[in-house]
C-alpha cells in the first residue's frame, strides 16, 4: 500500500464524509427539519465519523490512529441506532433508512479492515525489531 500523506486521500474518510453529506441532506427535509433534537443527534453523530479518522490520522502514530478509528467505528454503531429508532418512530422514511444502513455497515466495514491492516502492519513492524 502507498504511504497516505493526508487523511482526505483515506477511502474511509471520504465514505465518512458521504455519509454525513447524506445526514445533512435527510436532516433538512421532512419531519427531521423541526425535530432539532434528533436532527442535532443525527448530525453530530455522523460528523463524529469522519472526524475521528482525520483526528487519529493527525497524531502520526498508528496505534492512537487505530484508536481512533475504533472511535470512528462507534459512531457509525450510534448513527445507525439512531437511525434505526428514528425509523421506528415513522419520522426517517424507510428508504432513506435502508440508503444510510447500508452506507454505514459498509464504511464500518471498510474502517474495520483499515484497523485490521494496521495493526498487522504494526504487529509485522514489532517481529522485524525483535529479530
Amino acid at each position: 500500500m502507498a504511504r497516505i500523506e493526508r487523511f482526505e486521500d483515506l477511502e474511509i474518510w471520504k465514505e465518512a464524509v458521504a455519509i454525513g453529506l447524506d445526514i445533512y441532506g435527510i436532516t433538512s427535509r421532512g419531519k427531521l427539519e423541526r425535530d432539532y433534537s434528533s436532527k442535532d443527534q443525527l448530525r453530530r453523530a455522523a460528523i463524529s465519523v469522519s472526524n475521528n479518522i482525520a483526528e487519529g490520522f493527525e497524531y502520526n502514530n498508528n496505534n492512537v490512529f487505530m484508536r481512533f478509528l475504533g472511535y470512528a467505528k462507534g459512531s457509525a454503531g450510534e448513527l445507525r441506532s439512531n437511525l434505526f429508532v428514528l425509523k421506528e418512530a415513522g419520522i426517517v422514511p424507510q428508504d432513506d433508512y435502508e440508503r444510510l444502513h447500508n452506507k454505514l455497515i459498509t464504511a464500518s466495514k471498510s474502517i474495520k479492515g483499515f484497523i485490521n491492516y494496521l495493526d498487522d502492519y504494526e504487529s509485522k513492524k514489532k517481529n522485524n525489531k525483535q529479530k
